[in-house]
């Protein structure tokens, strides 16, 4: 949802950025790496020692070489699909690590159980949001927007996770158990709407041969 109306705005900053770093002989694939092992290391060696207020900090700075990416594609004129698919994997790799790394936080060092269950849901169920739109895609089912995508997980995990490494310490139990029960719908939402653009496109008639497109092949699903 943030992606949508953010993303004119944020172009307005991030897009001479992207020049400026192709000038300097980067390329997209090269910055969308850097970022996702700077979110990465940050995560683990500042969230996962209890340091939550440098964490936000790190990642947040790391986060930015998502958008410069994506602005200096569109500075060159053109991207790769093996760029979009670096891009989606990164993405998933660094939002895992960030969530694990509070996984890890609220059980390991904070002992608190049902925040480290908040976190296990968000992991997961934004795993699902993700690959429920990237497989619908790939079989052509157009769906918009949802509740939480991956920039209000990101924003309103950081966000909890800064106020706590101030002071601020019901933040973040706060943050991510709004968060974990967003993602919940999300995956529903998702759901929903992958079968709605199913319907809208003649997909749910009285029968269907085995192994159509939807069901899987005959053999079995894929995993």
């Amino acid at each position: 949802m943030l992606n949508s109306i953010a993303r004119g705005s944020v172009s307005k900053v991030t897009d001479p950025v992207g020049r400026t770093l192709l000038r300097w002989g980067l390329s997209p694939d090269l910055v969308t790496v850097i970022g996702t092992v700077g979110a990465v290391a940050a995560s683990i060696s500042l969230f996962g020692t209890g340091h939550l207020f440098w964490g936000t900090m790190a990642v947040t700075a790391f986060v930015f070489f998502d958008l410069f990416d994506g602005a200096m594609a569109r500075a060159r004129g053109f991207g790769t699909d093996f760029g979009l698919v670096l891009d989606a994997s990164c993405d998933r790799i660094a939002d895992g690590a960030l969530f694990g790394a509070l996984t890890y936080y609220s059980f390991v060092l904070k002992h608190d159980p049902w925040l480290g269950a908040a976190c296990l849901i968000i992991l997961v169920a934004g795993q699902v949001i993700s690959y429920v739109k990237a497989r619908a895609d790939s079989v052509d089912l157009r769906i918009g927007g949802a509740l939480a995508e991956r920039a209000e997980r990101n924003v309103l995990g950081l966000v909890g996770a800064g106020l706590a490494g101030l002071g601020l310490k019901i933040a973040l139990p706060i943050c991510l158990w709004l968060l974990a029960a967003a993602c919940l719908v999300t995956v529903v939402q998702r759901l929903v709407q992958v079968r709605n653009a199913a319907k809208a496109k003649g997909q749910f008639g009285p029968t269907q041969p085995s192994g159509t497109p939807g069901h899987g092949p005959a053999t079995g699903r894929q995993r």
